[in-house]
């Protein structure tokens, strides 16, 4: 064989091997252009408040992240995964108190390096970790949670709640009363000694001096949270029944509270009112008791509205759960839906490319968009806190479904239950509501 031809197969070769390697370096670059965005998702895994609620949540999660990066969520939600980015979810329990929760937040940030963070049923919780992604400059959004002081007593440029707080629940179950012509010469509290349940008893006091200025208040008991024996509790609030008895309880708190007052005849000593009820309804069935007055902290679950948005997710995660969703699976999607519209918003004022924290923030602030429950509006805390519609019930146990049904549901605007943007939530409550509008 000459010189010649064994250069010339040395060549070929040479070409051949560079072929492949520029082949490679193609597929590649292909895979790193479908770029990843990450979220932390935060909810309780264990404890009290994991059955009912925080897991729950995560479910809602878990089947919206397949649903968006299938692209199989209907328009406006129908790109995949967040403006074509694959989209990826970290999960954290959110046991463990909120000195816990600080060091887990700057983990999702700094170890775990996400884009956002979606998270937070704790009020505590909430106070603890807002201040915290301010000081690092990393957007997160607050899905749940429900104490006004967040945005009422602090200003944040990454900080958002995509969901109303607690005001409007107590404002809404006052009116609901009223509405429903139920007798209040004098009523009963029973609610958490810590913010939310504070800000729940608080509001729902200065709404009955508006609503009902005759009415009078005599228990006014604060358990601690977590407390899961209610005994003392129950008894205090027989002795000296009132007209209405008024709680705030949620998670597994909740259902203790109703499994041990249910069977000592509480229910049917007095009316009693939950101002976030619904979600404890599918686990304790025909134990919850009949005529109980709930609401759901939005107009979810069997109170929410007839939309196709709310048919398309209602089947997605029941078939998924064999279970409908209620309050905090709710609460999650309409934070995603919101934040994969923010995300996209970003991008398409960035040449199509992932938005930075500040540029997350400033597309969610002031935003509005369609959820399974209605229109959300970030209309509050200059345009970081959300207000939407909510809906207040009365159960009924349905033998032949084996489910508790809500009936006599009546609706309440945003704007009849919510404060204007110019008030803080006492103020305005203590001032007769001004500005309410819509109110049935």
């Amino acid at each position: 064989m000459s010189r010649q031809t064994l250069s010339l197969r040395f060549l070929q070769r040479a070409m051949a091997l560079s072929a492949v390697a520029t082949a490679a370096t193609l597929c590649a670059t292909g895979a790193m252009a479908q770029e990843t965005f990450k979220v932390g998702i935060v909810s309780f895994l264990s404890g009290q408040a994991a059955e009912s609620f925080g897991i729950p949540a995560v479910n809602g999660a878990k089947v919206l992240l397949d649903a968006f990066n299938k692209g199989a969520a209907p328009a406006p939600y129908n790109k995949p995964g967040f403006g074509g980015m694959k989209l990826e979810f970290v999960y954290v329990d959110e046991a463990g108190g909120a000195t816990k929760q600080v060091q887990e937040l700057r983990n999702l940030y700094d170890r775990e390096k996400v884009d956002a963070v979606v998270g937070y049923v704790s009020s505590g919780d909430c106070l603890a970790v807002a201040p915290v992604a301010e000081e690092l400059k990393k957007f997160l959004i607050l899905y749940d949670c429900g104490t006004p002081r967040i945005f009422e007593d602090n200003k944040f440029n990454y900080v958002f709640r995509t969901a109303s707080h607690g005001a409007m629940d107590n404002v809404a179950l006052a009116r609901y009363l009223k509405a429903k012509n139920v007798k209040v010469d004098s009523f009963n509290l029973i609610n958490q000694d810590y913010a939310w349940g504070q800000d729940s008893k608080k509001d729902f006091i200065g709404s009955m001096e508006k609503i009902f200025p005759a009415a009078k208040v005599g228990q006014d008991l604060l358990p601690k949270f977590g407390a899961g024996q209610y005994g003392t509790e129950i008894s205090a609030l027989m002795s000296k029944p009132a007209d209405v008895t008024h709680s705030s309880l949620w998670g597994g708190d909740l259902q203790a509270f109703i499994l041990q007052s249910g069977p000592r005849g509480l229910f049917k000593r007095t009316q009693v009112v939950l101002s976030a009820g619904d979600h404890v309804l599918p686990g304790l069935g025909e134990k919850m008791p009949d005529g109980t007055i709930l609401g759901a902290r939005g107009a979810y679950g069997l109170m929410s509205p007839k939309s196709a948005l709310n048919d398309w997710w209602w089947d997605l995660y029941e078939k998924a759960y064999n279970v409908y969703p209620v309050q905090a699976p709710y609460r999650m999607v309409q934070s995603l839906l919101g934040l994969k519209l923010a995300t996209e918003k970003a991008m398409a004022a960035n040449g199509g490319k992932k938005p930075t924290h500040e540029q997350l923030a400033a597309a969610l602030r002031g935003m509005e968009w369609d959820s399974p429950a209605g229109k959300i509006k970030m209309a509050l805390g200059n345009g970081h806190q959300a207000i939407q519609d909510t809906a207040i019930s009365k159960t009924r146990w349905d033998a032949g479904k084996k489910m508790v049904m809500l009936e006599d549901i009546v609706r309440f605007p945003a704007e009849c239950v919510n404060p204007p943007a110019d008030m803080k939530a006492e103020d305005w409550i203590k001032a007769g509501f001004p500005g309410a509008k819509g109110c049935p």
